[in-house]
């Protein structure tokens, strides 16, 4: 099949989104109902209109979810994107080509739509797998000596979120409320956070689920799995400090996710599979990969302070700096008979690389507020301020193509007005 696709902007060696990617997303427009869409250069294609002309097999597309699509299996998900291929390719088929009526049906400028939660998501485990991350965290808490937790180099660590605050990108995140006890400070104050930050991240969304009490192997495990996002975990870090022993994470967590708009499919992202770090220590044979099971995709993120006109860059990294894959976490996830299901959503842990640049967090790229991050125009920032807006982004780069995820956004609102019965 021909690489190029006669879509417009399909071709242009910048777009996320060529005929190689066709990531999957719920979309509407004005006065119309939700439904999915696969992007393709410049435009969404409706696959609900696709469906109704019988230009494809596979029906539900008028759901505003992806879930019942997933929910297909893989025989489906290949069988889909191999009729996607030939429909939008130069001398593929061409019953949509040769329409016109049906063309503008179809392919809507992703200029005139509203993104929207691409899939129901069942459940949320964020994970703790960026070995940079736990360490520079751990350093900060603990001391170099002492910065990895003795499991960490064993197994996955991660801990449940809440499903109910994954949000889509764009949308407002407003600043929690929580107990914070400064450290000079004998008791806990109520307050909102003061130590806002955002967690750069990579979502595995699965499309199959599994049985409870059975366990999965590695390869079991990366076969459920239908697609990847881009993760903002933000967090409340002074909440975070007081409250995560000996529990872990709650409230500085759970007030919200924000995940990029498209799904971008695992058969997407194959040409882009890499092998893991060097292990420091062997794993135990349940976690061991079959094969490469990391991807390179390069990630950034922006920062834009209140009042600013544009957005600075202040940090680089990959995905391939993870030191445990999606499948490897899905593997422990289940391996003492936890049930998975369709649409659970497992968030890599922060992505930091090697370097200062490259760290995936604010909390590190200001060591914990002592080194201030300094952004275009002379503005300071420690954590993130009421008006702020973070951008995270992504792609994996091939030989004259992209496979990008589409911008994860959000913008800081005020906490809630303290109540007068909260008062001391």
């Amino acid at each position: 099949m021909n690489n190029k696709s006669w879509v417009g902007g399909a071709n242009s060696p910048d777009t996320e989104f060529p005929i190689q990617n066709l990531p999957y997303g719920v979309f509407s427009q004005a006065g119309a109902e939700a439904r999915c869409g696969v992007a393709i250069g410049d435009f969404v294609a409706d696959l609900a209109v696709l469906e109704r002309a019988g230009l494809i097999e596979i029906s539900g597309f008028a759901a505003p979810v992806l879930n019942p699509f997933m929910a297909r299996g893989s025989v489906a998900w290949a069988a889909m994107r191999a009729r996607l291929t030939a429909l939008f390719a130069e001398g593929g088929d061409a019953a949509l080509r040769d329409d016109s009526e049906l063309r503008a049906a179809v392919l809507i400028s992703r200029a005139e739509v509203q993104m929207h939660m691409p899939f129901a998501v069942a459940g949320y485990t964020d994970f703790y797998a960026g070995r940079h991350h736990a360490e520079n965290v751990g350093t900060m808490f603990r001391g170099a000596e002492n910065a990895l937790p003795p499991n960490w180099l064993s197994i996955p660590i991660g801990y449940n979120g809440r499903a109910s605050t994954v949000v889509v990108s764009g949308t407002p995140i407003r600043r929690p409320l929580g107990q914070i006890k400064p450290p000079e400070a004998e008791l806990p104050m109520f307050s909102p956070t003061k130590r806002l930050d955002i967690e750069l991240e990579f979502g595995a969304v699965l499309g199959q689920g599994s049985e409870m009490g059975v366990p999965l192997t590695v390869a079991e495990a990366d076969e459920l799995i239908f697609g990847y996002v881009l993760l903002n975990d933000w967090s409340a870090r002074d909440i975070q400090a007081w409250e995560y022993q000996p529990l872990g994470p709650f409230q500085a967590k759970v007030f919200a996710s924000s995940i990029s708009p498209w799904v971008v499919t695992k058969a997407a992202l194959e040409p882009f599979r890499v092998s893991a770090p060097k292990r420091a220590r062997p794993l135990l044979p349940y976690l061991r990969e079959p094969g490469p099971m990391l991807y390179d995709i390069q990630l950034e993120v922006r920062m834009r302070a209140a009042g600013q006109g544009h957005d600075t860059v202040i940090s680089r990294t990959n995905t391939r700096e993870l030191y445990y894959s999606a499948a490897q976490q899905l593997t422990h996830h289940a391996i003492g008979g936890c049930k998975m299901s369709v649409g659970d959503l497992l968030g890599s842990g922060t992505i930091s690389g090697p370097e200062k640049a490259s760290r995936g967090s604010l909390l590190e790229l200001t060591w914990g507020g002592k080194e201030p991050l300094m952004l275009d125009g002379g503005v300071e920032r420690r954590f993130i301020e009421d008006g702020d807006t973070l951008t995270l982004s992504g792609f994996a780069q091939g030989e004259g193509y992209r496979i990008g995820f589409g911008e994860c956004v959000g913008t800081i609102l005020p906490a809630p007005a303290l109540r007068p019965e909260w008062a001391e």
